[in-house]
């Protein structure tokens, strides 16, 4: 495998005209020969070079509006000849095929066409054939041809070119090939995706790629020993924390990313709602909390659990001002995000140089759409994003006493918590703040006495005079199979119970419900959550 390769020869077809007019006189600096096609060839010429048209090198004109212009043996062959190969050879020299050692090429904007609303047939115009053809036979034949896919790459190229005296390397040749490789496969799968689920609309396509571009590597995953990678969506998604600005702040782990994906998405569920403070710990809420403003959210959520705070992750649903900053940087906080902070605000956090700042410039949809997705040994599980919502007129009252109006808030209030805690989850509120926040274990009635105990904990930590779950509600994020783990939360002191309903002994939990005081109302909905 030759690796310096004279480029004499170049094809240029191009649908992103962007650093044209300094790749042409790069090129013309080598004396290299420009073949090109249709409104590119227009675009050199505007630029003072003189292509060849590619009609000159086929012998045929371009026709059906452009659909057929490159898909001929005479650019083909051009890329593909083994020039070291003797059949090969004597081919091209037979059939009249001059070689080509460079091609230029970037695709008809797909994506853009769908995202811009056009109709389906300006959407298959935008399809692009003899693109992705030449992009790949170049690319098979790296050894000898050097494709180039992406401006960005135009200056790396022209360098090489003046280092090797106009010839390219092996190195860059094998580099630009694997991202055209890469090209032609995230637009195969933008166009599937498109034909699956826009044009079919098919709910599990039989085959389904997705692509994804890398934003940076992470110093670590989970662990030290484990690498990981932050990759982001090429076609249409939701903006999120991989979107995020980081104004400030040591680079994001992937523990970061993780924590304050669950911290910014809990803090949308409050959009449009009072200011509203959320605080995570390895993906799970420890205090959550609105007010009329952000630092009476703040010092409400931190009551909460103030020992699972330390190192945690803080997300607001709305900017952040100077005293909240202030408050939050009274401890030890590893990232904090929101959709703005003011000046005042930066300047504080600023004194913290190790604290990662996110600006979100907005709150994503709870009720979007999308998928997760998970990786398990031999495949990949894929389901719709938890997006339900209940109201008040979602809830059916179950009891003989029917709920208060502030315990029909804080059932809501809890409720919402919980759909973000890993199960088994038990969330204990009182007046629009979590009380305690039981998360994760094997069963509920265990889950509902960690929440108490840490309910219980505060009380000390703070001098109440009894912890904040006397008085509560108590969200189950899946239903009471025995009545233990409501009879647990009835111990704590809540007064109210929501949760989803269903179990073969509903009537025996409805049965203790009534005994005990409690007001209790079914969802018919569940949040499991793993």
């Amino acid at each position: 495998m030759t690796d310096l390769v004279p480029v004499r020869r170049a094809l240029i077809s191009l649908s992103d005209k962007t650093g044209l007019a300094e790749l042409a006189a790069g090129l013309v600096r080598h004396n290299v020969e420009i073949v090109s096609t249709g409104g590119t060839a227009a675009k050199l010429r505007e630029n003072g070079a003189s292509p060849r048209d590619i009609s000159d090198l086929t012998g045929f004109p371009e026709m059906m509006d452009g659909r057929v212009k490159t898909l001929h043996p005479k650019v083909h062959g051009g890329l593909l000849a083994v020039r070291d190969n003797p059949e090969h050879v004597a081919a091209m020299a037979e059939q009249d095929i001059a070689p080509i050692d460079l091609v230029v090429v970037n695709l008809y904007p797909f994506l853009n066409t769908v995202m811009s609303g056009a109709d389906r047939d300006t959407i298959i115009e935008n399809i692009d054939i003899g693109g992705p053809s030449m992009v790949r036979s170049a690319a098979k034949n790296h050894a000898h041809v050097a494709i180039v896919t992406d401006p960005a790459d135009y200056a790396e190229l022209l360098a090489e070119l003046d280092v090797n005296g106009g010839a390219t390397s092996l190195q860059l040749r094998k580099k630009l090939a694997a991202k055209a490789y890469a090209l032609t496969a995230e637009y195969d799968s933008t166009i599937s995706q498109w034909f699956a689920f826009a044009d079919q609309q098919q709910r599990w396509p039989e085959n389904w790629t997705r692509a994804s571009r890398l934003k940076m590597p992470l110093r670590y995953g989970e662990n030290p020993h484990q690498q990981a990678a932050l990759y982001l969506p090429t076609g249409p998604h939701a903006k999120g924390i991989a979107q995020a600005q980081q104004v400030q702040g040591k680079e994001l782990s992937y523990n970061n990313l993780n924590d304050a994906s669950a911290a910014l998405e809990l803090a949308a569920e409050f959009r449009g709602a009072d200011p509203t403070v959320v605080i995570v710990k390895h993906a799970n809420p420890c205090g959550v909390a609105s007010r009329h403003n952000l630092v009476e959210a703040w010092n409400e959520a931190l009551a909460c659990d103030s020992v699972s705070a330390f190192g945690g992750i803080v997300a607001t649903n709305r900017p952040l001002d100077a005293a909240t900053a202030q408050a939050i940087t009274q401890i030890f906080t590893e990232v904090v995000v929101a959709p703005d902070a003011d000046e005042e605000a930066r300047a504080l956090f600023a004194k913290k140089k190790n604290l990662r700042l996110l600006l979100t410039g907005e709150l994503p949809d709870p009720e979007r759409g999308g998928q997760n997705i998970a990786v398990i040994a031999g495949g990949i599980l894929v389901q719709d994003r938890d997006n339900k919502m209940i109201t008040r007129d979602d809830l059916k009252v179950v009891t003989k006493r029917q709920p208060t109006e502030q315990e029909l808030a804080d059932c809501l209030f809890a409720w919402t918590v919980a759909k973000h805690v890993k199960s088994n989850a038990i969330v204990y509120a009182r007046d629009g703040a979590t009380a305690g926040i039981g998360a994760g274990q094997m069963n509920r009635r265990d889950s509902a006495r960690i929440a108490a105990a840490k309910a219980q904990e505060a009380a000390e930590t703070y001098g109440w005079t009894e912890p904040r779950t006397v008085g509560s509600a108590v969200a189950s994020d899946a239903f009471f199979p025995f009545a233990d783990g409501l009879l647990a939360a009835a111990d704590a002191g809540a007064t109210a119970v929501i949760q989803p309903g269903g179990s073969i002994r509903d009537d025996e939990v409805i049965a203790a419900a009534d005994e005990a005081g409690l007001a209790m109302l079914f969802t018919s909905v569940r949040h499991f959550r793993h």
